[in-house]
């Protein structure tokens, strides 16, 4: 089995890169400048050449901020883009694995979202990913996209890495507690995902961690975990004045694809707990 996979160089996208050099997997990784998935020509010549059974996709515009006032950047990449490698998949045969957000939701259910509930995005960078998966359902028959929420790793576009950033700039940080989701690791999306691939699952599914916590619940965890010594205050999103609304309880179930798989997928708190034990860089430097 050959993998092609799309923005090595993120976050996401890293995990995978480890991923595969551990396990001695074949594969062969692609990322700006050498691919733009925007330019239809590239990304068929990029497939044509590979010719991997499975490309799986991390490549994304995900500022959720600046999509509102960069949306012709969100639609290229978000959407456009993936319409361009469902295009190249179907014509040179190769299954496409894509992630997409908890963010095509609009929040307003109070319960966990299931893959049966209809998207009603509220944000453009949300509607971006909606439109990508309406892409990928027009182009192919068969796919598999992953709906992933509030996702973190050895990366830089994370909410700890955020929420460190403001550590060090105060020592009393305001956390919305009105926005509810489920943190979740790279390292279990990575795993899933492999898993899933093993197991052929094609559709739609919701891939997190179990259970599900607020802003301000997660913040407190992180500051637990390194021993910070920091005033964290809950808030109220609005108070925030960010330039994208966000959904309020966006978490969603994950039961469809643990009952596929015939496994128990970690709770976020015990996920993030790893994710801490394994990342050196990540001390108690506050303590």
């Amino acid at each position: 089995m050959k993998i092609l996979l799309i923005g090595s160089k993120g976050q996401l996208g890293t995990e995978f890169l480890n991923h595969f050099l551990m396990n001695n997997i074949d594969f062969f990784e692609a990322d700006l400048p050498s691919i733009d998935i925007y330019n239809i020509n590239n990304v068929c010549q990029l497939i044509r050449n590979v010719k991997p059974e499975i490309v799986i996709n991390c490549a994304a515009y995900n500022f959720v901020d600046k999509a509102e006032s960069e949306r012709w950047n969100a639609i290229k990449v978000n959407t456009i883009g993936i319409k361009n490698l469902a295009y190249a998949c179907q014509k040179f045969d190769s299954f496409l694995v894509h992630f997409s957000t908890d963010y095509v939701f609009d929040g307003e259910k109070h319960t966990l979202y299931c893959e049966e509930d209809k998207p009603n995005p509220i944000n453009f960078y949300g509607l971006s990913k909606h439109l990508g998966e309406l892409a990928i359902s027009e182009e192919l028959d068969i796919y598999l996209i992953l709906r992933v929420s509030w996702l973190y790793g050895y990366g830089t576009q994370n909410f700890i890495v955020k929420f460190l950033s403001w550590v060090e700039n105060s020592d009393n940080v305001r956390v919305p507690i009105d926005e509810v989701s489920v943190p979740t690791s790279t390292s279990t999306v990575v795993d899933l995902t492999m898993r899933s691939i093993e197991e052929g699952l094609v559709g739609i599914y919701h891939l997190t961690n179990s259970g599900y916590a607020s802003r301000f619940e997660w913040a407190l965890e992180i500051k637990k975990y390194l021993g910070l010594r920091v005033e964290v205050a809950p808030a109220h999103s609005d108070e925030l004045n960010l330039p994208a609304r966000r959904p309020k309880f966006s978490a969603m179930s994950n039961k469809k694809i643990a009952d596929a798989l015939g496994i128990e997928i970690p709770p976020w708190r015990d996920a993030l707990e790893n994710f801490f034990k394994g990342f050196s860089s990540f001390k108690k430097s506050n303590s």
